[in-house]
């Protein structure tokens, strides 16, 4: 099965209590991307990059055999950046920098060949644009999106066109409360599914993952880690992980999606081990399936 991901690529300048990482290859689609290629040998990419995103970054996308001809690259222009910094709990962080230069013009066009793509994400990108994106779709199986409060806050109405048009929705408890006006994640669920998404994930970094289906809800848990570099991009890696088994799944059932979440988490929990993608770039199937494992024994009831 193939998947289409959406959204920025991007050189961020990571500060953490753990050190220094500038001109970190990053953005949504970058760690999506990367993380669902260790489940499907079918990823593609439509994105905007400047002059200086030079050969090395695209190796190490195509080291992964992620598809990189929806790539736009702007020889006149620099590539999306972005510089932040995280305080000692890696809960919190300051935004430092924000220059979006080519990326303030993407108009992302899809590929005559990925437009029969069987499943579409969506990274935290405008609504608008990801309306555009799906306009040239023809028929995927699977929608799934992400967001963020900028475009809760300013663009609410074209954000819930989008979600009528989404299958899996992917937000933080932050955003879920602020999206449905509720401090109540139950109550939250209800109505933001009431939107579109007949699937919604609300993640609460350390603390998890909540599924929510017309089945009921799935509690994930977080694996405990000793050593988090930098949490930048977790969410976009869980993503990845999430639609990667899905894709590789002959049928999308409720006890696959509740696996695809604890692989998803299992991706997470291996992104925050270095800074940016460097984690995702050194992985192996074994790896992958004995993290996994190890999530499913952290709820495990021994009769």
């Amino acid at each position: 099965m193939s998947i289409l991901v959406v959204g920025s690529l991007a050189f961020d300048d990571i500060e953490t209590p753990f050190g220094h990482s500038p001109d970190t290859l990053g953005g949504s689609s970058t760690y999506i991307a990367l993380s669902a290629s260790y489940f499907t040998d079918k990823v593609e990419m439509v994105g905007v990059v400047g002059a200086d995103f030079e050969d090395k970054h695209f190796q190490v996308l195509h080291s992964r055999d992620i598809d990189t001809k929806g790539i736009k690259k702007v020889e006149e222009g620099k590539t999306f950046r972005w510089a932040g910094r995280y305080h000692y709990d890696m809960n919190t962080r300051d935004t430092l920098d924000t220059q979006l230069n080519v990326f303030a013009d993407f108009d992302p066009q899809v590929p005559h060949e990925y437009r029969k793509a069987d499943f579409v994400c969506l990274g935290n990108i405008d609504p608008k644009l990801q309306l555009r994106v799906l306009d040239q779709i023809l028929q995927p199986k699977l929608v799934i999106c992400d967001t963020m409060n900028f475009w809760i806050e300013g663009q609410p109405e074209e954000l819930k066109e989008t979600l009528a048009r989404v299958d899996i929705f992917i937000i933080n408890d932050s955003e879920a409360r602020l999206l449905s006006g509720d401090p109540n994640l139950v109550k939250s669920a209800r109505i933001i599914r009431a939107m579109g998404p007949k699937t919604l994930i609300i993640k609460k970094g350390e603390h998890g993952a909540l599924l929510f289906t017309d089945n009921g809800i799935f509690v994930a848990p977080a694996f405990p880690l000793e050593s988090i570099y930098d949490p930048t991009g977790a969410g976009d890696t869980f993503a990845g992980g999430f639609i990667g088994h899905l894709a590789r799944c002959e049928s999308i059932t409720e006890a696959e999606m509740r696996k695809a979440v604890l692989y998803g988490s299992a991706m997470a929990s291996f992104c925050v081990e270095k800074f940016g993608t460097e984690k995702l770039c050194d992985l192996d199937l074994l790896e992958i399936e004995d993290r996994y494992e190890s999530f499913r024994d952290l709820s495990k009831i021994e009769d």
